[in-house]
């Protein structure tokens, strides 16, 4: 086993409503990242995904507050910390964060060069203009960028060239955790697959050791991840390698999302459509059983009643489901 970049431990987060209403956002989440590693984290609309990214970066802002569990970073417990602490210490240098819709990320106002130079600032104080320069330069080459960026404002720059951007500022100081929240939407197929071998480049050059990468679409972490987690309602329902993941899911919301998208692999793509009916529960007042128990054909009345825990199984998989893995397969293959 590799060293471990992230260790999370039942993480629970909420929102606060302006009627001050909880919605529990985050539940009894639990990740582990070895250095070198990569986690997907797919999903539909809402399910959490990017409250999570939020809450995994230990600064929390109103209406996201955060109730309990453990946020390890490189073996600091950064849920323990103080958060000008956290800001100073963590955010950017240890644990750094591509955010959704990074096209409209950067400050119209102030040029790229600006922007980096307060990023690094607010981490190293006395750290000299020219050798700033000389390390965004060497980034925005190494994605391959044209330094006279560096000397533009974003409404200068195309979308494909403001994401490259993002992902160069957020990467600067070399995190030990990347988080990217959907990096790759909004963009054209050729983007994508740029912005996906980018990140998989500063992988593999150690300019980040570990990384997140969030989606809705499942089988597109086949060809970016490791591993791949799938959440619901705030929950990790299943956890296993992508492989696995993507061609042999077990539980039913995993086994429902990847078979509701088009997808041209090889033993997927002539399956037919599934359709997962309903919509997720409002997560002011979870069901007391199984979150996904009123969208699932599978599901008894214990499903609806009774709390599921997580269940372990085949090479360090998880899922959460009262039935076995067997029974699942068995539905499934009667379909």
């Amino acid at each position: 086993m590799g060293k471990i970049m992230l260790e999370v431990n039942k993480l629970n987060t909420k929102y606060i409503t302006r009627q001050k209403e909880n919605v529990y956002a985050v539940n009894d989440v639990s990740i582990c990242i070895e250095e070198g590693k990569s986690l997907g984290i797919a999903g539909e609309s809402g399910c959490g995904k990017s409250t999570l990214a939020l809450s995994l970066m230990g600064y929390y802002f109103a209406p996201l507050h955060y109730i309990s569990g453990d946020i390890i970073i490189d073996g600091r417990n950064i849920s323990q910390m103080k958060p000008d602490d956290v800001r100073r210490q963590i955010l950017g240098s240890e644990i750094a964060y591509i955010p959704q819709a990074a096209m409209n990320a950067l400050n119209p106002t102030q040029k790229i060069i600006s922007l980096i130079e307060d990023v690094i600032h607010a981490h190293h104080t006395k750290y000299p203009r020219e050798e700033i320069y000389r390390l965004a330069k060497e980034r925005f080459e190494l994605l391959g960028l044209p330094v006279e960026v560096l000397q533009k404002h974003a409404v200068e720059l195309s979308g494909g060239m403001k994401q490259r951007t993002v992902i160069a500022i957020s990467t600067i100081l070399s995190p030990k955790v990347l988080i990217a929240d959907e990096p790759s939407s909004a963009l054209d197929v050729t983007s994508q697959k740029m912005v996906i071998k980018m990140l998989k480049g500063l992988m593999e050059k150690g300019l980040i050791k570990s990384m997140i990468f969030i989606t809705h679409e499942l089988p597109l972490l086949y060809n970016v991840t490791d591993d791949i987690m799938v959440m619901y309602a705030g929950q990790i329902v299943e956890k296993g390698n992508a492989r696995e993941m993507v061609f042999d899911p077990v539980h039913p919301y995993s086994h429902g999302l990847m078979g509701s998208i088009i997808v041209p692999e090889t033993g997927i793509k002539g399956n037919k459509l599934a359709v997962i009916p309903g919509t997720p529960p409002n997560l002011k007042n979870p069901p007391e059983g199984c979150r996904f128990a009123e969208r699932c054909k599978y599901a008894s009345h214990e499903c609806r009643i009774q709390i599921v825990e997580e269940k372990q199984f085949g090479n360090g998989r998880m899922y959460r489901c009262r039935k076995s893995v067997e029974e699942l397969k068995e539905v499934y293959a009667d379909e």
